[in-house]
C-alpha cells in the first residue's frame, strides 16, 4: 500500500495541538462568561434578482464561508454548508438562502476538507449535471468516490480556466482532517477569480475595458507570510476574509486570523474591499460574533481605512459589484 502523501504549511508552520492543549482549553472555557445575545442580522434574498441574472457580479453571504458568488456569467459557492448543526453545535443564524431556493450551480469551491467547510449532504443538494467542483490536492479521490465525478483539483499558485473564469489556487496556514487516520493527507488554500477572456468585455477605443473585480476567497487561515506573497503576484478588488473562530488566541493562532490579523492581512494583498466571514455561525472556538466584529472595526480605524472599504453582510444580503474600466494589457 503507497504510503499517504502529508502536506504541509509554508515554513512547515505546524498546527498540532497536544491533548493537554486540549484539555487546558476546555477548563478556560468552562470559566467565561461570554454574552451571545448578538445575532447576525438576517435580509431576505433577492431570488428572482439572482435566479436571473448573469451579467452583473453579486457576492451574498449565506453564512460562515459560504458565499453565493456570480461572476463572468456563473453561479459558484464557497465551501457549502446548510448543516443545522456542526458536531455538539447548534447553528446560531439561519443560512441567508434555502438550499431549495438557490439557483443552477456551475461550480463549487472547497478550500479545505474540515467539516464546517465541506458538507457533503448540502454539496450533494447543489450538484447537477452541469457542476465542477474544485478541490485542494489530494481530496478529488475522495470526492469522486463521494459520487462527483466532475471535479478537479488544484495545487498552491497553480491556475486553471473555467467557463470564462481564470482561477488561482493560493496558499493559506492550516491544516486538515476528517478522520483519525487522514490529517494533511489533502491540502489547504484560497482562491483567486478573475476574467479569463478580458478582451471579450466592452471597451472604448481598445485600450479600457468594462472588467468585473477580481475577487479573493481566503478561506482558513492563520496570520502568515502569504498573504503579502499573494499581494506581489495579483491585483485584488474584493476579499472575502475570516475573522472569526480566534479565542482562545495561544490555541488558535496558527490556524485562525483574528480579527486585527484580518486586517492585516487585507492590508497585505492590497484589497480595495473587504467582506468579512467565518463569524456568527457556529460556536467554533469562543469568541463570538460581537467581539469580532468590534475588534475588527478598531483596527480599520487603526489603518486608517475608510469605512466604506469594509462591508460586513447580513445573512442573505447581496453586494452587486459594478464593473470599473481598466486597462487591459495586449
Amino acid at each position: 500500500m503507497a504510503k499517504k502523501i502529508r502536506y504541509n504549511n509554508i515554513d512547515n508552520v505546524s498546527t498540532d495541538k497536544k491533548l493537554k492543549e486540549f484539555r487546558q482549553w476546555r477548563e478556560e472555557r468552562r470559566r467565561k462568561i461570554k454574552d451571545y445575545s448578538y445575532v447576525v442580522p438576517s435580509v431576505p434574498p433577492r431570488l428572482s434578482y439572482l435566479a436571473e441574472n448573469r451579467l452583473e457580479t453579486t457576492i451574498t453571504w449565506i453564512g460562515h464561508s459560504t458565499f453565493f458568488i456570480q461572476y463572468e456569467g456563473m453561479n459558484i459557492i464557497t465551501d457549502p454548508i446548510w448543516a443545522r448543526r456542526l458536531g455538539f453545535e447548534k447553528r446560531l443564524g439561519e443560512p441567508g438562502m434555502s438550499l431549495q431556493d438557490v439557483p443552477p450551480i456551475d461550480m463549487i469551491l472547497i478550500s479545505h476538507s474540515h467539516y464546517d467547510h465541506l458538507h457533503i449532504a448540502s454539496i450533494r443538494k447543489l450538484y447537477g449535471a452541469g457542476t465542477t467542483i474544485v478541490v485542494p490536492v489530494g481530496l478529488k479521490r475522495k470526492m469522486v468516490r463521494k459520487g462527483f465525478r466532475s471535479c478537479v483539483e488544484m495545487h498552491w499558485w497553480q491556475e486553471l480556466t473555467i467557463g470564462n473564469i481564470k482561477l488561482s489556487f493560493v496558499p493559506t496556514q492550516h491544516w486538515t482532517r476528517r478522520t483519525p487516520f487522514d490529517t494533511n493527507t489533502s491540502h489547504w488554500g484560497g482562491f483567486i477569480l478573475e476574467p479569463a477572456q478580458p478582451e471579450k468585455h466592452p471597451s472604448e477605443g481598445g485600450a479600457r475595458r468594462e472588467l468585473p473585480p477580481n475577487l479573493y476567497f481566503a478561506g482558513d487561515s492563520g496570520y502568515f507570510p502569504g498573504f503579502k506573497e499573494i499581494g506581489r503576484r495579483f491585483k485584488i478588488h474584493i476579499a472575502l476574509m475570516p475573522i472569526g473562530a480566534y479565542e482562545p488566541e495561544w490555541f488558535m493562532t496558527s490556524q485562525h486570523v483574528n480579527p486585527e490579523e484580518a486586517m492585516q492581512a487585507f492590508v497585505d494583498v492590497g484589497a480595495e474591499t473587504m467582506i468579512p466571514m467565518h463569524y456568527g455561525t457556529f460556536r467554533l472556538a469562543d469568541d463570538t460574533a460581537r467581539e469580532a466584529l468590534d475588534r475588527m472595526e478598531e483596527a480599520r480605524k487603526s489603518h486608517g481605512i475608510s469605512q466604506e472599504r469594509v462591508r460586513v453582510l447580513s445573512y442573505g444580503e447581496t453586494l452587486v459589484v459594478k464593473p470599473e474600466a481598466r486597462t487591459v494589457e495586449q
